[in-house]
């Protein structure tokens, strides 16, 4: 099977990588100099991450701390710039540290040239996170 190129194809696939807690898959979606930034990351949080080396070592320990269980609520919106979506979504799950409710809405904007992830700007609120009992991020820098 050859692997989806179509930003929003590309996109519902990475989400069921992170599903299947399959997070080097998820990393081999990136291009070797995608980024990925955080408008919202307090201070002392990673603000953007460049390369495919710093967002695999970002995402490595992410389903020790996040168990997710599902993406409902998903929306995808085509934009007019060529390979660039915009994604509405949920991700719901629990917090293993705490064994609390995972509950998280996201915005992302993401962009896709030749079958892989070039920028990913993830609208989320991490202070909800930290709200509930984990210490994610800070465990990932």
């Amino acid at each position: 099977m050859s692997a989806p190129t179509a930003p929003a194809e590309l996109f519902r696939r990475s989400l069921r990588l992170l599903l299947d807690k399959d997070i080097p898959g998820w990393v081999a979606l990136w291009a070797e100099d995608g980024v990925m930034e955080f408008p919202f990351a307090p201070d002392g949080w990673p603000g953007r991450l460049e390369g495919r080396e710093a967002v695999a070592a970002y995402m490595a320990h992410y389903p020790d701390h996040i168990d997710l269980h599902d993406f409902p609520d998903l929306r995808i919106h085509q934009t007019t710039e060529p390979g660039t979506i915009v994604v509405e979504m949920r991700g719901t799950g629990r917090l293993v540290e705490s064994d609390r409710p995972f509950d998280m809405t996201y915005i992302a904007v993401v962009t896709v040239r030749n079958g892989h992830i070039t920028s990913y700007r993830d609208y989320w609120n991490p202070l909800a996170v930290l709200d509930a009992g984990t210490d994610f991020t800070r465990s990932n820098r």
